[in-house]
């Protein structure tokens, strides 16, 4: 009798717990966004047991914040193609050209060289070494609050033909990680120092998401050869498309900040758009 009068009460404890585990299952197969592939078992767990129940994803609210709340979300960014060759110059249809400075930025001649490009309104590249960078992050700061674009130049400027696979990885993605954390995203170009190209650099460069780019018109100014033959260089090699090379750094670069102050409103009064490339553009 003792035994017949408890039954009532367990079937309503089994009816009790029975909803509950319908509730809970519901709950969670909710909590999964549509079409998302479901946990995969580890440590042998069985697939719907204990482990996998604890690994089912939270709501998607949590995933996905609204607008303006949150971590900024970056787009990914698509990944270039390995080329085998780098780019030499870029689209000159309407007479544009592209004006590009290596090794720094150093505190002693990269402010010159921006405070002209700022007199003429004019965007240029700066491809940047890693180790320069991190110690003058205010000079990167104003290269791309001023419109410039900041190419990778490596950390150390090293011959990338003497250097191995993984060696050079690390080179090209510490200045990565220097110039997204200052600017807020990483480099879209990369040089390789001395122009000294190989499979590796190509590879890794694209890797990283980064196009490679050389020059048209070598200046020479890192052999400090007057400021008058800077700028006979620059008048003799300009063309729609071209790319020059000049440095902001790695010696005395007096000479080429003194060469921009009259090559660049020479070449704007001759009709050229200096600019900044674009992928599509190259």
């Amino acid at each position: 009798m003792k035994k017949d009068q408890m039954m009532p009460g367990r079937r309503a404890l089994l009816r009790g717990a029975a909803v509950f585990g319908l509730a809970a299952t519901a709950g969670c197969v909710g909590a999964e966004r549509p079409g998302a592939p479901g946990p995969k078992a580890t440590g042998g767990a069985a697939a719907g047991g204990p482990s996998a129940a604890r690994a089912l994803k939270p709501s998607a609210y949590r995933l996905q914040p609204m607008a303006g709340h949150g971590p900024p979300q970056h787009a990914a960014r698509a990944l270039p193609r390995v080329r085998r060759a780098p780019i030499l110059r870029m689209d000159g249809q309407d007479r544009s050209m592209v004006l590009t400075f290596d090794d720094g930025p150093d505190p002693r001649y990269t402010p010159g060289i921006l405070r002209t490009l700022r007199r003429y309104d004019v965007r240029a590249m700066f491809f940047v070494c890693g180790e320069m960078a991190v110690d003058n992050k205010d000079l990167l700061r104003e290269m791309a609050d001023e419109g410039h674009l900041i190419g990778n130049h490596t950390w150390s400027h090293p011959l990338l033909l003497k250097v191995n696979r993984s060696a050079m990885r690390e080179e090209m993605e510490r200045t990565c990680e220097v110039v997204d954390d200052v600017v807020g995203e990483p480099p879209a170009w990369f040089r390789a120092p001395y122009g000294a190209w190989n499979r590796n650099a190509f590879q890794l460069g694209a890797d990283l998401g980064m196009e490679p780019l050389a020059w048209t018109v070598d200046t020479l100014d890192w052999t400090e050869p007057g400021t008058a033959t800077i700028i006979r260089r620059v008048r003799k090699g300009a063309a729609p498309g071209v790319v020059v090379l000049a440095h902001d750094a790695g010696g005395d670069r007096s000479q080429s900040v003194d060469a921009l102050r009259t090559y660049l409103p020479e070449l704007i009064d001759s009709g050229y758009r200096i600019t900044v490339p674009s992928r599509h553009s190259m």
